[in-house]
């Protein structure tokens, strides 16, 4: 495997090292939320124990350190991605609001009767249903994307697609049901060429492989900080300034505006004019902290390890005679999906559970693909560079244990 330090950097995640039922947990529901080092743990314990007040308003002391500590993550997110200004980074909840986001303020101004929302097969629900829901309001009309049988989209059905009517492509970079990667960066080129904005869903995506925003000439990027060994309930949304400066607050409240009288608010300016009311200033200094982390390490040293650890993982689980992978693109990350005949994966996923082994079961969020391969749900095994070669052997060996219980 690769030289990444595998058994020194588990050491960082205290709840790797228990058992569950009496077994070692193996963990291999990253896609789903990722653990935390201590490092971040401890970034949030020091906030509250140290520096707890509210930001941007104070005048003493404890608010100008939490100030500073928000707003130096902010910094931290910005050189994660190669924004080109901290403008351009809006904190939010996670991915979902994001996409919430620019769906309601972009969507709504620039998106009427007749108009076209193009989105891919294997999206998440939360980047169909916000879309959705702008449709029903606007009179807009969705258009999806096909993908193959490997679960990758049809480059020639998307060219087809994109027409004077597209108002909008919101894709995912990674999916967290199928893992294929996303040839991204040429479907902006494609779409640019039509002076079409795209937005882009890295939930799966940043913790896995570097993201260039500027590289990718995305209009929009938005992450969640819990997929990326950060606290849960803090995202990110990346916009182009250009395209931030003509969007209308998203939220109203505090700290989203410069004056407010009962005859006219005016707002503030990015990025605070879409961070109404007091954030989740602990998460965010976490977020800042879990990136600082993952850049010690090192994004390429991570890449190379997962992707040596995916292949064992796709090796090992094909030799099963009975099992089958859903979704086998060539360009992949981290997600191994599977069926196995006559066993529903809810079963597989609680008899894991028995054995310490903790996966994902079901539809993952991502119905209209599960309907794409005729199943209604996989068993999902998602790694992380914490993960071992051992992990995946004890997971192969449970499932040859669970078929054998149903022969």
């Amino acid at each position: 495997m690769n030289t990444l330090n595998n058994q020194l950097l588990r050491q960082d995640f205290p709840i790797l090292h228990q058992s569950i039922y009496g077994k070692p947990l193996v963990y291999l529901d990253n896609a789903a939320t990722t653990q935390k080092p201590q490092v971040v743990i401890d970034a949030v314990s020091r906030y509250y124990s140290t520096i707890n007040s509210n930001i941007h308003r104070g005048v003493h002391y404890l608010s100008q350190q939490a100030t500073d500590a928000y707003e130096t993550s902010r910094k931290t997110v910005q050189k994660f991605i190669n924004a080109s200004s901290i403008k351009e980074i809006i904190f939010t909840r996670g991915t979902t609001e994001s996409v919430n986001l620019v769906a309601s303020s972009y969507g709504k101004a620039n998106i009427g009767a007749g108009d076209e929302i193009l989105i891919s097969t294997m999206e998440h629900h939360s980047n169909i249903v916000p879309w959705q829901m702008l449709c029903e309001e606007t009179g807009a009309i969705l258009r999806v994307i096909p993908i193959n049988d490997a679960g990758e989209i049809i480059l020639e059905e998307y060219q087809k697609l994109l027409t004077d009517r597209t108002k909008i492509v919101s894709i995912v970079h990674v999916s967290n049901s199928l893992g294929t990667i996303n040839p991204v960066k040429l479907m902006v080129e494609m779409a640019h060429e039509r002076g079409i904005p795209v937005l882009l869903d890295g939930a799966q995506a940043v913790q896995h492989i570097s993201v260039d925003v500027q590289d990718l000439d995305c209009d929009f990027y938005a992450f969640s900080g819990h997929k990326l060994y950060a606290p849960t309930g803090i995202g990110v949304l990346y916009g182009k300034r250009a395209l931030l400066e003509k969007m209308k607050p998203y939220q109203g409240g505090g700290d989203m505006i410069l004056s407010v009288s009962f005859d006219k608010t005016t707002y503030n300016d990015l990025p605070h004019k879409f961070e109404a009311g007091t954030p989740d200033i602990a998460g965010v200094i976490g977020l800042g902290t879990a990136i600082t982390y993952l850049q010690s390490i090192g994004l390429d040293a991570i890449e190379s390890y997962e992707k040596e650890l995916l292949n064992y993982a796709t090796e090992t689980l094909s030799k099963i005679k009975q099992l089958h992978i859903i979704g086998t693109a060539s360009d992949k990350s981290s997600v191994v999906s599977f069926v196995i005949d006559g066993i529903h994966p809810h079963d597989i996923g609680t008899l894991l559970d028995r054995e310490g082994i903790a996966v994902r079961a079901g539809h993952h969020c991502t119905q209209p693909t599960m309907k794409r391969f005729g199943i209604p749900a996989t068993t999902r095994a998602s790694i992380s560079f914490y993960n071992t070669t051992a992990d995946i052997d004890s997971l192969a060996k449970a499932l040859k244990n669970i078929i054998t219980m149903f022969e």
